[in-house]
């Protein structure tokens, strides 16, 4: 090889070397602003999302009978409680089997809100939920993917379990 063309391959890798280290500082930053976009998300946006995940894979116990039986085989990771049932057994029973096998609770205002983000209900053509069913209880067997809101989420439980 002659001088001019150690030069040129001299250069071209160090085109790539500073093109890689800037694609890293750059991927650095992406990081840091996912960081802080965690952050600010709150907890019901997590949970929504969440719910629609493990829904996409397949991971959701929706409804008391589904739910009692997720619970009492220790599939489940979350359980989802609507504040507004009306039934003070189901209650009972969700809580105890949650507090017998240490699952974590979390509880929502509306069975129709959370009916919606378990996927119980149809969608028109502007993506609105209409003909919502409500939900008493959801339990989450699977999270599907890792991502911010799951991060969110676990964080969340975390501290509500320390307090």
């Amino acid at each position: 090889m002659d001088v001019a063309a150690v030069a040129a391959l001299s250069l071209s890798c160090l085109f790539r070397i500073t093109s890689r280290t800037s694609a890293v500082s750059k991927m650095a930053a992406e990081g840091d602003a996912a960081a802080t976009a965690a952050t600010s998300m709150d907890i019901t946006t997590a949970l929504t999302e969440v719910l629609k995940t493990a829904l996409i894979h397949d991971g959701l116990a929706r409804g008391l009978h589904e739910a009692a039986k997720a619970l009492d085989k220790r599939q489940a990771h979350l359980c989802v409680l609507a504040s507004n049932c009306d039934e003070p057994s189901y209650v009972r029973l969700v809580e105890a089997l949650c507090a017998e096998h240490q699952i974590k609770l979390l509880k929502v205002e509306e069975s129709k809100q959370l009916g919606e983000w378990s996927g119980l209900c149809k969608l028109d053509r502007e993506g609105k939920a209409r003909k919502v069913v409500g939900c008493s209880c959801v339990v989450v067997k699977d999270y599907g993917k890792e991502s911010q809101a799951l991060d969110v989420l676990i964080e969340y439980l975390k501290t509500k379990d320390s307090i």
